[in-house]
Protein backbone atom coordinates (compact mmCIF):
# COMPACT_ATOMS: atom_id res chain seq x y z
CA UNK A 1 0.00 0.00 0.00
CA UNK A 2 1.11 3.58 -0.70
CA UNK A 3 3.12 4.90 2.27
CA UNK A 4 1.19 8.18 2.02
CA UNK A 5 -2.10 6.34 2.56
CA UNK A 6 -0.63 4.43 5.50
CA UNK A 7 0.59 7.68 7.05
CA UNK A 8 -2.83 9.31 6.58
CA UNK A 9 -4.57 6.30 8.13
CA UNK A 10 -2.15 6.45 11.05
CA UNK A 11 -2.79 10.17 11.60
CA UNK A 12 -6.58 9.92 11.48
CA UNK A 13 -6.69 6.76 13.62
CA UNK A 14 -4.51 8.44 16.26
CA UNK A 15 -6.76 11.53 16.21
CA UNK A 16 -9.81 9.29 16.48
CA UNK A 17 -8.42 7.43 19.48
CA UNK A 18 -7.24 10.57 21.29
CA UNK A 19 -10.43 10.78 23.47
CA UNK A 20 -9.54 7.33 24.79
CA UNK A 21 -6.16 8.70 25.89
CA UNK A 22 -7.76 11.75 27.50
CA UNK A 23 -10.20 9.58 29.45
CA UNK A 24 -7.25 8.37 31.54
CA UNK A 25 -6.80 12.03 32.54
CA UNK A 26 -10.45 12.90 33.20
CA UNK A 27 -9.63 13.62 36.86
CA UNK A 28 -7.17 16.36 35.80
CA UNK A 29 -8.62 19.84 35.06
CA UNK A 30 -8.70 20.61 31.30
CA UNK A 31 -6.61 23.77 31.81
CA UNK A 32 -3.76 21.80 33.34
CA UNK A 33 -3.91 19.21 30.55
CA UNK A 34 -3.77 22.05 28.00
CA UNK A 35 -0.75 23.60 29.71
CA UNK A 36 1.14 20.31 29.62
CA UNK A 37 0.07 19.69 26.03
CA UNK A 38 1.66 22.98 24.97
CA UNK A 39 4.87 22.48 26.97
CA UNK A 40 5.49 18.84 26.04
CA UNK A 41 4.54 19.41 22.41
CA UNK A 42 7.26 22.06 22.23
CA UNK A 43 9.77 19.67 23.84
CA UNK A 44 8.89 16.88 21.42
CA UNK A 45 8.99 18.97 18.24
CA UNK A 46 12.24 20.63 19.37
CA UNK A 47 13.85 17.19 19.69
CA UNK A 48 12.59 16.26 16.23
CA UNK A 49 13.91 19.47 14.70
CA UNK A 50 17.25 18.91 16.44
CA UNK A 51 17.53 15.37 15.11
CA UNK A 52 16.56 16.43 11.59
CA UNK A 53 18.68 19.61 11.77
CA UNK A 54 15.68 21.49 10.45
CA UNK A 55 16.38 25.06 11.57
CA UNK A 56 16.35 27.02 8.32
CA UNK A 57 12.84 28.28 9.08
CA UNK A 58 14.16 30.18 12.14
CA UNK A 59 16.00 32.56 9.80
CA UNK A 60 12.78 33.01 7.85
CA UNK A 61 10.93 33.96 11.05
CA UNK A 62 13.66 36.45 12.04
CA UNK A 63 13.42 38.11 8.65
CA UNK A 64 9.62 38.30 8.73
CA UNK A 65 8.09 39.41 12.09
CA UNK A 66 4.71 38.97 10.40
CA UNK A 67 5.13 35.22 10.89
CA UNK A 68 5.24 35.74 14.65
CA UNK A 69 1.96 37.68 14.54
CA UNK A 70 0.43 34.88 12.50
CA UNK A 71 1.73 32.37 15.07
CA UNK A 72 0.13 34.31 17.95
CA UNK A 73 -3.23 34.36 16.13
CA UNK A 74 -3.10 30.68 15.18
CA UNK A 75 -1.93 29.72 18.69
CA UNK A 76 -4.94 31.55 20.17
CA UNK A 77 -7.56 29.74 18.08
CA UNK A 78 -5.67 26.45 18.41
CA UNK A 79 -5.67 26.87 22.19
CA UNK A 80 -9.44 27.43 22.14
CA UNK A 81 -9.83 24.31 20.01
CA UNK A 82 -7.60 22.19 22.23
CA UNK A 83 -9.19 23.34 25.49
CA UNK A 84 -12.72 22.76 24.19
CA UNK A 85 -11.82 19.32 22.89
CA UNK A 86 -10.08 18.30 26.12
CA UNK A 87 -13.08 19.42 28.16
CA UNK A 88 -15.50 17.61 25.84
CA UNK A 89 -13.51 14.36 25.87
CA UNK A 90 -13.09 14.30 29.66
CA UNK A 91 -16.66 15.42 30.43
CA UNK A 92 -18.71 12.93 28.43
CA UNK A 93 -19.26 14.92 25.23
CA UNK A 94 -17.24 12.90 22.72
CA UNK A 95 -20.20 12.47 20.36
CA UNK A 96 -20.79 16.21 20.10
CA UNK A 97 -17.06 16.79 19.67
CA UNK A 98 -17.06 14.37 16.74
CA UNK A 99 -19.87 16.41 15.16
CA UNK A 100 -17.54 19.42 15.14
CA UNK A 101 -15.02 17.59 12.99
CA UNK A 102 -17.72 16.20 10.71
CA UNK A 103 -18.99 19.68 9.86
CA UNK A 104 -15.52 21.28 9.82
CA UNK A 105 -14.81 20.59 6.10
CA UNK A 106 -18.14 22.12 5.09
CA UNK A 107 -17.57 25.10 7.37
CA UNK A 108 -14.17 25.61 5.73
CA UNK A 109 -15.94 25.91 2.37
CA UNK A 110 -18.31 28.56 3.74
CA UNK A 111 -15.46 30.48 5.39
CA UNK A 112 -13.74 30.50 2.03
CA UNK A 113 -16.83 32.13 0.51
CA UNK A 114 -17.35 34.71 3.25
CA UNK A 115 -13.74 35.67 3.96
CA UNK A 116 -11.75 34.78 0.85
CA UNK A 117 -14.46 35.53 -1.71
CA UNK A 118 -14.35 32.03 -3.17
CA UNK A 119 -17.28 30.79 -5.28
CA UNK A 120 -19.16 27.60 -4.55
CA UNK A 121 -20.36 25.14 -7.15
CA UNK A 122 -24.08 24.14 -7.03
CA UNK A 123 -23.52 20.79 -5.29
CA UNK A 124 -21.29 22.47 -2.71
CA UNK A 125 -24.13 24.89 -1.95
CA UNK A 126 -26.48 21.91 -1.64
CA UNK A 127 -24.15 20.07 0.74
CA UNK A 128 -23.67 23.19 2.87
CA UNK A 129 -27.43 23.76 3.02
CA UNK A 130 -28.13 20.17 4.09
CA UNK A 131 -25.44 20.37 6.80
CA UNK A 132 -26.86 23.67 8.07
CA UNK A 133 -30.29 22.03 8.18
CA UNK A 134 -28.87 19.23 10.33
CA UNK A 135 -27.31 21.66 12.80
CA UNK A 136 -30.51 23.74 12.99
CA UNK A 137 -32.60 20.61 13.51
CA UNK A 138 -30.46 19.59 16.48
CA UNK A 139 -30.63 23.15 17.87
CA UNK A 140 -34.43 23.34 17.62
CA UNK A 141 -35.23 19.82 18.82
CA UNK A 142 -32.66 19.69 21.63
CA UNK A 143 -33.38 23.28 22.67
CA UNK A 144 -29.94 24.74 22.16
CA UNK A 145 -27.27 24.76 19.43
CA UNK A 146 -24.50 22.11 19.61
CA UNK A 147 -22.08 24.63 21.10
CA UNK A 148 -19.17 22.23 21.55
CA UNK A 149 -19.33 21.13 17.92
CA UNK A 150 -19.65 24.71 16.65
CA UNK A 151 -16.73 26.00 18.76
CA UNK A 152 -14.52 23.14 17.56
CA UNK A 153 -15.54 23.59 13.93
CA UNK A 154 -15.14 27.38 13.90
CA UNK A 155 -11.85 27.39 15.81
CA UNK A 156 -10.39 24.70 13.54
CA UNK A 157 -11.73 26.49 10.47
CA UNK A 158 -10.18 29.83 11.47
CA UNK A 159 -6.96 28.02 12.38
CA UNK A 160 -6.83 26.69 8.83
CA UNK A 161 -7.45 30.17 7.40
CA UNK A 162 -4.69 31.71 9.50
CA UNK A 163 -2.21 28.95 8.69
CA UNK A 164 -3.05 29.43 5.01
CA UNK A 165 -1.23 32.77 5.22
CA UNK A 166 1.92 31.25 6.70
CA UNK A 167 4.63 29.67 4.54
CA UNK A 168 5.76 27.44 7.42
CA UNK A 169 5.15 23.72 7.12
CA UNK A 170 3.11 21.73 9.63
CA UNK A 171 5.89 20.78 12.06
CA UNK A 172 7.56 24.17 11.84
CA UNK A 173 4.24 25.97 12.31
CA UNK A 174 3.42 23.88 15.38
CA UNK A 175 6.90 24.63 16.76
CA UNK A 176 6.39 28.38 16.48
CA UNK A 177 2.81 28.22 17.81
CA UNK A 178 3.84 26.26 20.89
CA UNK A 179 6.87 28.52 21.35
CA UNK A 180 4.71 31.66 21.60
CA UNK A 181 2.27 29.78 23.87
CA UNK A 182 4.79 28.20 26.21
CA UNK A 183 5.31 31.21 28.50
CA UNK A 184 1.64 31.52 29.61
CA UNK A 185 1.37 27.72 29.71
CA UNK A 186 4.42 27.39 31.96
CA UNK A 187 3.23 30.32 34.07
CA UNK A 188 -0.12 28.66 34.65
CA UNK A 189 1.48 25.31 35.53
CA UNK A 190 3.87 26.99 37.97
CA UNK A 191 0.92 28.80 39.57
CA UNK A 192 -0.89 25.48 40.04
CA UNK A 193 2.26 24.03 41.60
CA UNK A 194 2.62 26.95 44.02
CA UNK A 195 -1.03 26.55 45.01
CA UNK A 196 -0.40 22.82 45.48
CA UNK A 197 -3.33 21.94 43.22
CA UNK A 198 -1.38 20.34 40.39
CA UNK A 199 -1.54 16.67 39.44
CA UNK A 200 1.97 16.62 37.98
CA UNK A 201 4.90 15.33 40.07
CA UNK A 202 2.64 14.51 43.00
CA UNK A 203 3.54 10.84 43.34
CA UNK A 204 1.29 9.42 40.61
CA UNK A 205 3.75 8.24 37.95
CA UNK A 206 0.88 7.38 35.60
CA UNK A 207 -0.35 11.00 35.64
CA UNK A 208 3.17 12.30 34.98
CA UNK A 209 3.68 9.97 32.01
CA UNK A 210 0.25 10.64 30.54
CA UNK A 211 0.61 14.42 30.82
CA UNK A 212 4.09 14.33 29.30
CA UNK A 213 2.78 12.00 26.61
CA UNK A 214 0.37 14.65 25.35
CA UNK A 215 3.34 16.11 23.47
CA UNK A 216 3.79 12.92 21.45
CA UNK A 217 0.06 12.38 20.91
CA UNK A 218 -0.17 15.95 19.59
CA UNK A 219 2.86 16.05 17.30
CA UNK A 220 2.99 12.49 15.93
CA UNK A 221 -0.30 12.56 13.99
CA UNK A 222 0.59 16.01 12.62
CA UNK A 223 3.88 14.64 11.32
CA UNK A 224 2.12 11.66 9.72
CA UNK A 225 -0.45 14.01 8.21
CA UNK A 226 2.22 16.30 6.75
CA UNK A 227 4.01 13.26 5.29
CA UNK A 228 0.81 11.93 3.70
CA UNK A 229 -0.23 15.33 2.30
CA UNK A 230 2.93 15.35 0.18
CA UNK A 231 2.30 11.87 -1.25
CA UNK A 232 -1.43 11.43 -1.92
CA UNK A 233 -4.08 13.58 -3.56
CA UNK A 234 -6.06 16.13 -1.56
CA UNK A 235 -9.31 14.46 -2.65
CA UNK A 236 -8.22 11.14 -1.13
CA UNK A 237 -6.92 12.93 1.97
CA UNK A 238 -10.30 14.64 2.24
CA UNK A 239 -12.16 11.32 2.15
CA UNK A 240 -9.87 9.75 4.75
CA UNK A 241 -10.33 12.65 7.20
CA UNK A 242 -13.72 11.29 8.31
CA UNK A 243 -12.01 8.28 9.88
CA UNK A 244 -11.11 10.34 12.97
CA UNK A 245 -14.59 11.62 13.94
CA UNK A 246 -16.11 8.24 12.99
CA UNK A 247 -13.86 6.50 15.53
CA UNK A 248 -14.75 9.19 18.08
CA UNK A 249 -18.49 8.72 17.70
CA UNK A 250 -18.10 4.94 18.00
CA UNK A 251 -16.09 5.42 21.21
CA UNK A 252 -18.63 7.87 22.59
CA UNK A 253 -21.67 5.70 21.89
CA UNK A 254 -20.44 2.13 22.31
CA UNK A 255 -17.66 2.46 24.87
CA UNK A 256 -18.70 5.43 27.01
CA UNK A 257 -22.49 5.09 26.58
CA UNK A 258 -23.13 8.70 25.60
CA UNK A 259 -26.67 9.55 24.50
CA UNK A 260 -27.20 9.26 20.75
CA UNK A 261 -30.82 9.01 19.74
CA UNK A 262 -33.78 11.00 18.44
CA UNK A 263 -32.82 14.49 17.21
CA UNK A 264 -29.09 13.75 17.28
CA UNK A 265 -29.49 10.75 14.98
CA UNK A 266 -31.58 12.74 12.50
CA UNK A 267 -29.28 15.77 12.67
CA UNK A 268 -26.15 13.65 12.25
CA UNK A 269 -27.79 11.79 9.35
CA UNK A 270 -28.41 15.05 7.51
CA UNK A 271 -24.80 16.09 8.07
CA UNK A 272 -23.54 12.70 6.83
CA UNK A 273 -25.69 13.07 3.70
CA UNK A 274 -24.15 16.51 3.17
CA UNK A 275 -20.66 15.02 3.54
CA UNK A 276 -21.46 12.32 0.98
CA UNK A 277 -22.68 14.94 -1.50
CA UNK A 278 -19.65 17.14 -0.82
CA UNK A 279 -17.16 14.26 -1.10
CA UNK A 280 -18.67 12.82 -4.29
CA UNK A 281 -18.73 16.28 -5.88
CA UNK A 282 -15.09 16.82 -5.00
CA UNK A 283 -14.10 13.37 -6.28
CA UNK A 284 -15.99 13.91 -9.55
CA UNK A 285 -14.40 17.33 -10.01
CA UNK A 286 -10.93 15.90 -9.35
CA UNK A 287 -11.46 13.06 -11.86
CA UNK A 288 -12.72 15.52 -14.47
CA UNK A 289 -9.70 17.77 -14.00
CA UNK A 290 -7.36 14.77 -14.31
CA UNK A 291 -8.94 13.82 -17.64
CA UNK A 292 -8.42 17.30 -19.05
CA UNK A 293 -4.70 17.37 -18.20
Amino acid sequence: MNTGILAALGAYILWGLFPLYLKFLDHVPPGEILGHRVVWSLVFVAILLLVRKQWDWVIQVKQSPRLILIAFASALVLGINWLTYIWAATSGHIVEASLGYFISPLLNVLLGVVILGERLRPLQWLASGIALGGVLYIAVMVGEPPWIALILAFSFGFYGLIRKNSPLRSLEGLSLETLVSVVPALGYLLYLSQQNVTYFAQGQMSDDLLLAGTGITTALPLILFAYSAQRITLSLLGLLQYIGPTIQIVLGVWLFNEAFSGPKVIGFSLIWIALIVYSLEGFYRHQKNQQTL
